[in-house]
């Protein structure tokens, strides 16, 4: 259930009995696309606001906490990552971090709603900053047939940057989606997903873990972070491989990361592989 009234925005979490709220200005683009209904807010204290289907996609204030821990620890775990692509991701924030890295040769965004881009580049132009990297490249498009027809062992990181497992997101979350990334990774590739939350979204991210192993993923390990304006205030990204050791990473090199993040560092690394004991009971 979504409230809306002119001065907050509230997304409530009806089957875990709460709600965040988002004090709004006003409302500056509201539109139906093919795929979903995107709606834009200018906020008091959390800059613009982007909400996709009634749930809050990201906001001006919090999203590098998002951004860099979908991108930075996958990164920094693959030995060479030269080959990135980014499923989603069609505010080009994950794709920025990618191309922080000098070791990326080649970067595709594959976002199956062009207009989710198209806004984020009046509203969120930060975000879209390398988007005229040379090294960048985009297709919107159905992400899940681009993977069945993508070349096997040709991408060293695969980010999965979705919305909820609902509607057109909703096979990002499936066996077969992951089948499809075993196979278009290289030996040592990685995939990445964000996972939702850890307290309110325990069945799905069992659910990832069972369907990745299922895969053939030898290696699954999940992340934690937080980020206020999802479900609890605290977030997740599950890292798939077939075979690296997902819980050790090139310290020193992130250390000594030769660009700027806001979050993200070999500290906050580290903390992040940390898990909760009553999270091992629900995996």
């Amino acid at each position: 259930m979504i409230i809306r009234d002119k001065q907050w925005f509230t997304e409530e979490f009806k089957d875990d009995g709460a709600a965040f709220s988002i004090k709004v200005r006003h409302k500056v683009h509201d539109e139906k696309t093919p795929y979903q209904h995107i709606e834009i807010y200018d906020t008091e204290h959390f800059g613009y606001l982007m909400v996709i289907d009634g749930f809050v996609m990201l906001t001006t204030r919090d999203n590098f906490i998002y951004h860099e821990m979908l991108s930075h620890p996958a990164l920094f775990t693959h030995s060479s990552p030269k080959k990135v692509l980014v499923i989603g991701g069609g505010d080009c924030g994950t794709l920025r971090e990618v191309l922080k890295h000098p070791c990326v040769e080649e970067a595709w965004q594959v976002e199956i709603d062009e207009q989710v881009t198209r806004l984020s580049e009046q509203y969120f132009p930060e975000l879209c900053e390398s988007n005229s990297d040379p090294r960048a490249h985009f297709y919107f498009g159905n992400g899940i047939q681009w993977m069945k027809d993508a070349q096997a062992a040709s991408f060293d990181i695969v980010i999965v940057d979705s919305t909820d497992p609902v509607g057109p997101a909703k096979g990002l979350f499936s066996k077969a989606f992951y089948r499809d990334c075993f196979r278009v990774l290289t030996d040592d590739g990685i995939v990445v997903q964000q996972s939702e939350s850890p307290l309110f979204h325990q069945k799905i991210i069992a659910d990832m873990h069972h369907a990745m192993q299922g895969a053939g993923f030898s290696c699954i390990h999940t992340l934690n972070f937080p980020q206020c304006v999802y479900p609890s205030g605290w977030w997740s990204a599950t890292l798939a491989s077939k075979s690296s050791v997902l819980t050790e990473f090139r310290r020193e090199n992130a250390k000594n990361k030769p660009f700027a993040t806001r979050y993200y560092n070999a500290e906050i690394h580290q903390a992040a592989l940390a898990q909760p004991e009553f999270f091992a009971e629900f995996i």
